[in-house]
C-alpha cells in the first residue's frame, strides 16, 4: 500500500506532466498535505523534472534545439512579494516620461535586504532597503521617489523641460499631495526638491510646513537636474 506521501508525489508529478512548461508554487497545490508538497517538489527538482529556483517557487522546463527552455523573466518578477521591488534609475525615468532610454542593465529598488537573484536576474542592480512604507507604494509613486533621490539624473530632458514636466504631472489627480505624505521619511535632498516644487506650483507654505521644518537651514542640496527651478535657492539647493 502506497505511503501518503508516495501518492501526493504521483499526484503532483502528474499535475506538471500536464501542465507543460510553467512555474509551481506550492498555493497550485491546494489540498494536498503541506509537508508532502514540500517532499515532493524537492523530490522532483533532484530528479531534473523541475528546476528549484527560490523557496516554495519551481520551474518545468522545456527541451528546446538549444537545451532545456528557461523562465520568463519578467513571470519571475511577479512572483515577488507584492511591493517588494520597484523600477529604478533608467526604468524610474522611462515610466515618469522623463526619458525614452530603456536600460541596458535592469536597475530595481526593493524595501528587502536582498531579492532571489533567480528571480530578477543574476545581472540586475537591486538598492535595498528603502523605507517600508515603500512596501504600500504603486510602481509610479515609487519611481518618483527614486527619481527625487537621484535628482532627476536619468532626465533626458534640459534643466528647464525637466522641471515643466515634473509639475505638469505633480498636478493631476492629487499626485502632490500623495507624494507630500510619503516623501517625509525620505532623504532630506528628495524632501528639498519636493517642497521646491510645491513651491513652484504655487501651493502653500502651511502645506509645505512639515517638509520644510524637517531640513537643516545650514546644509545645501545638490538638486541636479532640478537646479532649474526658480524656487531651488528657497529649498537650500546648492549654486550651481
Amino acid at each position: 500500500m502506497q505511503s501518503d506521501t508516495q501518492q501526493t508525489t504521483k499526484t503532483i508529478s502528474r499535475r506538471i506532466e500536464r501542465g507543460g512548461e510553467r512555474l509551481w508554487r506550492f498555493e497550485d497545490f491546494e489540498g494536498l498535505p503541506p509537508t508532502a508538497i514540500a517532499q515532493a517538489l524537492s523530490r522532483l527538482a533532484r530528479s531534473g523534472k523541475l528546476q528549484r529556483l527560490s523557496k516554495g517557487i519551481y520551474y518545468r522546463p522545456r527541451q528546446t534545439s538549444f537545451g532545456a527552455s528557461r523562465a520568463n523573466p519578467a513571470k519571475l518578477q511577479k512572483l515577488l512579494p507584492k511591493g517588494r521591488a520597484f523600477p529604478s534609475g533608467i526604468s524610474a525615468a522611462n515610466l515618469l516620461g522623463f526619458t525614452t532610454q530603456m536600460p541596458k542593465q535592469k536597475e530595481i529598488a526593493t524595501s528587502a535586504g536582498s531579492l532571489p537573484r533567480k528571480l530578477i536576474g543574476a545581472d540586475t542592480i537591486i538598492h535595498t532597503r528603502r523605507p517600508a512604507h515603500w512596501e504600500s507604494l504603486t510602481d509610479e509613486e515609487a519611481a518618483w521617489l527614486d527619481f527625487l533621490r537621484n535628482a532627476g539624473k536619468a532626465s533626458e530632458l534640459s534643466l528647464k523641460e525637466t522641471a515643466n514636466r515634473a509639475i505638469a504631472l505633480l498636478k493631476e489627480k492629487g499626485r502632490f499631495e500623495r507624494l507630500l505624505k510619503i516623501a517625509i521619511y525620505e532623504p532630506s535632498r528628495s524632501r528639498a526638491i519636493l517642497g521646491a516644487l510645491g513651491d513652484e506650483m504655487g501651493k502653500k507654505p502651511a502645506m509645505l510646513a512639515k517638509l520644510r521644518d524637517s531640513l537643516n537651514p545650514l546644509s545645501r542640496y545638490y538638486f541636479g537636474q532640478f537646479a532649474g527651478l526658480s524656487t531651488a535657492h528657497n529649498w537650500y539647493a546648492k549654486k550651481k
